[in-house]
């Protein structure tokens, strides 16, 4: 079946959302996470692009941007294979780390640009990571209250008033507010039980986690490929329950 068009926005604004195949987390530690936004600010000034906001998740990117002189599914796949790259040098590994096809939806009027700065921005708060959006370090929201380094800030505050300090202030006011946004994001997320992995650990035929570590390198890959298929399983929780360390369980 022929993929659906992406649809065009009339701005050439839209609102990003990149996600790791099969939920993979795509950032390990802080040091993932300055790669991905120094790969971000150095494509920004290549690609010629505005970046209005931005949102790292553990398995998941919000960005919010204009493209220029490049169509954006070019920029997003030189974004993407910049980093996937490094990673995977990083972390030993091959392959896909972005689901192949990312996810947009167009942003044509200026209350809806305000709307999707302040739902990725309380990204984190939403999904109960942080209390308040300042506590949150990998947004682009401290870009507006504390003066930008890449992101392009004028033109969000500029819809709350032309002296800077009183738009500020009315943006973090506008950033704090109880709302029902509805944007574009990822279906809820499964998270399965210790128990509902020792079962699947199971049906691989190894009767307790711990015996992962007696297997052969080949065997013992083949059953974490298995494991982080399905859906809801997290690196972190087969490092946890097998013994195997995150790093390895990264690789195989």
């Amino acid at each position: 079946m022929a993929r659906t068009a992406r649809e065009r926005s009339n701005t050439g604004i839209y609102h990003i959302m990149l996600r790791g195949i099969n939920r993979q987390t795509i950032f390990e530690d802080n040091e993932d996470m300055i790669r991905f936004l120094d790969t971000l600010a150095r494509y920004k000034d290549d690609c010629l692009l505005e970046l209005y906001s931005y949102c790292l998740m553990g398995n998941h990117v919000h960005l919010l941007m204009k493209e220029t002189a490049e169509p954006i599914s070019k920029i997003i796949k030189r974004i993407c294979s910049s980093y996937v790259y490094w990673y995977n040098k990083r972390y030993e590994r091959c392959g896909h780390l972005f689901q192949e096809r990312f996810r947009s939806e167009v942003v044509e009027t200026d209350s809806y640009f305000l709307t999707v700065i302040r739902y990725i921005h309380q990204n984190p708060v939403k999904a109960k990571i942080v209390k308040t959006v300042e506590e949150y370090k990998w947004s682009s929201y401290k870009e507006y209250i504390e003066g930008p380094t890449f992101v392009s800030v004028d033109l969000g505050l500029s819809y709350f008033s032309k002296d800077r300090s009183r738009a500020v202030s009315l943006f973090t006011e506008f950033m704090h507010q109880d709302n029902k946004d509805k944007c574009l994001d990822i279906e809820e997320k499964i998270k399965l039980s210790d128990e509902e992995v020792r079962g699947h650990i199971r049906e691989l035929g190894i009767s307790d986690p711990t015996f992962f570590q007696q297997l052969d390198r080949c065997k013992r890959d083949c059953a974490l490929n298995q494991l982080k298929k399905i859906e809801g399983i997290t690196t972190r929780q087969i490092a946890r329950i097998t013994g195997i360390s995150k790093s390895v369980v990264i690789r195989a």
